[in-house]
């Protein structure tokens, strides 16, 4: 098997002035493609910006004998995501990967959450991949080729204390990642998800040292950069990545029981362990899937 290559391509990374992005603007730069490093360089939660961040990724990218662009719009506004795709066209003339990765974090107890705290993360995470996705859809279509990842985590598959905001992003995140996986798969533009686990500022208010010592970005970027390769044939997947782990996620449902006629709040008593049951549990493609086999075993009651 040659070596995955990029050369001619090229990419968008959200979010790429440090940690997981910058990982993934390096490695694939180092690879052939033509990048563009956006980074807004505000802190954590948001607030500020400036143009270091990005340009010293550049700069590094140079360097080291690749080609690559700054741009420092944020993702959470539609003009924003149309200045950073426009860069891409700018600067290389077309457009064959996004990759949205930026992010923020303001955790807080639910009951102390200000609407603000609601607006701001959903708004950089599910609306920015939201954004950024959308500006670079015609290029991609355009081009008959396409890779989009997006980033959820296990806060958003799983839940996670205090977290309610940005864990209802990440999910709201598969479910956009999933349904472009099918409105793109004719034009071979495939959207995939990760769930990483990684050091970067948003994890090293909440995890111990030794921990993060063993979770660099390093061991995150290569699924990330085979996700963006024509090699990769797989659409609408999710896959959890971090420390030198890496496992497909999927959502499954269960066989199921199936009632003659309308069931009471007893008969579902009855069968609760039944209901709950995933010992033959499957995933399936798409919310069509989903309701056929409901009716499916409607039917055979």
């Amino acid at each position: 098997m040659s070596d995955i290559r990029f050369d001619n391509r090229v990419a968008i990374v959200t979010g790429a002035g440090g940690g997981l992005g910058k990982s993934h603007a390096l490695l694939l730069a180092s690879r052939g493609a033509k990048v563009v490093v956006n980074d807004l360089g505000g802190s954590v939660d948001g607030s500020g910006g400036g143009s270091r961040a990005a340009d010293a990724v550049v700069a590094e990218i140079k360097a080291a004998g690749g080609e690559a662009v700054a741009n420092y719009d944020g993702v959470d506004t539609d003009e924003g995501a149309k200045k950073i795709v426009g860069t891409a066209k700018d600067a290389f003339g077309k457009l064959d990967i996004v990759i949205n990765n930026a992010g923020i974090l303001r955790d807080v107890s639910f009951m102390k959450m200000t609407d603000e705290d609601w607006e701001k993360v959903l708004r950089v995470h599910l609306y920015g991949s939201m954004y950024v996705t959308k500006a670079a859809w015609p290029l991609l279509r355009e081009n008959g080729f396409g890779r989009v990842v997006f980033t959820t985590s296990a806060a958003g598959l799983y839940g996670n204390f205090g977290q309610t905001n940005y864990s209802s992003a990440k999910l709201g995140i598969v479910g956009l990642a999933k349904t472009l996986a099918q409105e793109g798969a004719k034009y071979d533009i495939r959207s995939n998800v990760i769930a990483p686990i990684a050091k970067s500022r948003m994890t090293e208010t909440v995890m111990p040292p030794d921990m993060l010592a063993k979770l660099g970005p390093e061991f995150v970027s290569p699924l990330v950069a085979y996700l963006c390769s024509s090699d990769c044939q797989d659409n609408a997947q999710i896959y959890a990545v971090g420390g030198g782990y890496v496992s497909r996620v999927a959502i499954v449902e269960g066989q199921g029981v199936a009632y003659k006629g309308p069931m009471s709040v007893d008969d579902i008593a009855k069968r609760w362990g039944e209901i709950n049951d995933l010992s033959a549990a499957k995933p399936l493609g798409n919310a069509m899937e989903a309701a056929s086999q409901a009716m499916r075993v409607a039917m055979s009651s």
